[in-house]
């Protein structure tokens, strides 16, 4: 008995510790949302904070939803030169 409550418990915790399906957490809910569809199916949303380009959500036809973010506020997406690519976060669990 004791090993079920100890897993109700981790669950519930699991629950309440993931962000809502809104957006990328760390967005205010107010983030203007623009979505398209690319011609390969990916579709991308974009949000932005007074006109400025702060996350992009990218779900691809196939494979895991990913997530960019403009860290420093510039406006476009964090890149670095040379071979790192930008870094990408995944949302691997989610509870609706």
């Amino acid at each position: 008995m004791p090993a079920l409550s100890l897993l109700l418990a981790l669950g519930l915790a699991a629950c309440a510790s993931t962000p809502g399906a809104g957006g990328p957490e760390g967005l205010p809910a107010d983030a203007m949302e623009n979505t398209r569809t690319e011609a390969n199916g990916d579709v991308i949303t974009e949000y932005r904070i007074a006109g400025q380009l702060r996350a992009v959500r990218v779900q691809p036809s196939r494979g895991p939803v990913y997530y960019l973010y403009d860290r420093d506020g510039d406006g476009s997406i964090d890149n670095r030169e040379g071979d790192n690519p930008p870094v990408t976060y995944f949302r691997l669990f989610e509870w609706d």
